[in-house]
């Protein structure tokens, strides 16, 4: 099969060892979020309405104070700051050596809108002080960009590696229900912490956390007790997604097994991985009710989370033909063709 006449085996290396970088360096950035929200640092560099004196300043300075939350803060800032230099390398790199490789250019392209755009609702997230939507959204871009170079990574495959794993309807379409679940779990994940009030108000706030107390599966007293108030029905509506995605994802796995993408050779056992990856979140998720809100279990929720999501988008991607090596492989069969039928005649 020909390759692409400036993507070569040896630039698409080097092109997929950066985006591992990247996608490691965002899974970090987002684990590091999370730190920063289960230690109230969210407002640690300015409170709210503080204006660039908060961000992108910290504390009115370029580097801050000697103090906790500042530094816990501003490492955040430091590990966002990675992720865009390491995404424009990855832009330098397309547009230089891959531009025949039409999808890879866009693909970064678009990372590199998403990486700004994150970057602004970052700001907007301390300028309106952790608003619940902000505070949702700016999570919610973050699995998008993680989401989008785990599928840039499959894009970047040698041609021999580029034919779907499945071409099957079936499992095509609970890959894509199971992807669009795991997504909106997690943003709603991301409401429930942008409710908890930081330390900053004399009264504490039960923001939608522990709003079903310390109960899990039921919710005072009963099963999805909806209409109980505001912070009860963020936290239910958070069960619900979960509860769907579960069934997409045993759908998914039963679809996989029977259409035996599993086995080897050139199976794909994250197909496998992921109900197991959901049991232990399910799990993990409970254990951080019934404990009632332990700051490590809320960043192990998330970092599992982010885990899952990824797999699940990886296996997703793994169904997708990469379109450049599709578009050579049909132009060598037609060359093919045509060359045999020249012959013929």
């Amino acid at each position: 099969m020909a390759s692409a006449p400036r993507g070569d085996a040896n630039e698409l290396a080097r092109f997929r060892r950066l985006l591992t970088a990247t996608i490691v360096a965002t899974f970090a950035l987002i684990v590091i979020g999370g730190v920063v929200r289960v230690s109230d640092s969210g407002l640690g560099c300015g409170a709210a309405g503080s204006g660039t004196h908060g961000w992108p300043l910290c504390g009115g300075r370029v580097l801050p104070f000697l103090q906790e939350h500042q530094i816990i803060e501003f490492s955040h800032r430091v590990a966002a700051t990675i992720v865009v230099l390491l995404i424009i390398a990855l832009a330098i790199v397309a547009f230089r050596r891959l531009r025949d490789r039409r999808w890879l250019v866009r693909g970064v392209v678009a990372a590199a809108v998403l990486v700004v755009a994150q970057a602004a609702l970052g700001g907007l997230t301390v300028e309106h002080g952790l608003e619940p939507a902000f505070v949702a959204s700016h999570l919610g871009l973050a699995m998008l960009l993680i989401g989008l170079l785990i599928t840039l990574r499959r894009m970047a495959q040698d041609d021999e590696r580029a034919a779907p794993l499945d071409t099957s309807r079936a499992l095509r379409w609970t890959a894509i229900a199971a992807t669009v679940l795991v997504f909106f779990t997690i943003v709603a994940g991301g409401v429930v912490a942008g409710t908890e009030e930081e330390g900053t108000t004399s009264q504490p706030v039960i923001g939608a956390h522990l709003a079903c107390g310390t109960e899990f599966p039921s919710c005072l007293g009963k099963f999805m007790p909806f209409s109980y108030g505001k912070m009860v029905d963020i936290q239910l509506t958070h069960r619900l997604l979960m509860y769907l995605t579960t069934i997409a994802i045993v759908a998914l796995t039963a679809v996989a097994i029977r259409r035996r993408v599993v086995l080897p050779p050139g199976g794909n056992r994250a197909f496998l991985l992921i109900p197991l990856l959901l049991v232990c979140q399910i799990l993990l998720g409970a254990i951080n009710v019934w404990e009632g809100k332990h700051p490590g279990l809320i960043v192990g929720h998330l970092t599992l989370a982010t885990i899952l999501w990824g797999t699940v988008v990886y296996a997703a991607a793994t169904l997708m033909p990469v379109p450049e090596a599709a578009r050579a492989k049909q132009a060598e069969e037609a060359g093919g063709a045509a060359e045999t039928q020249a012959v013929t005649v």
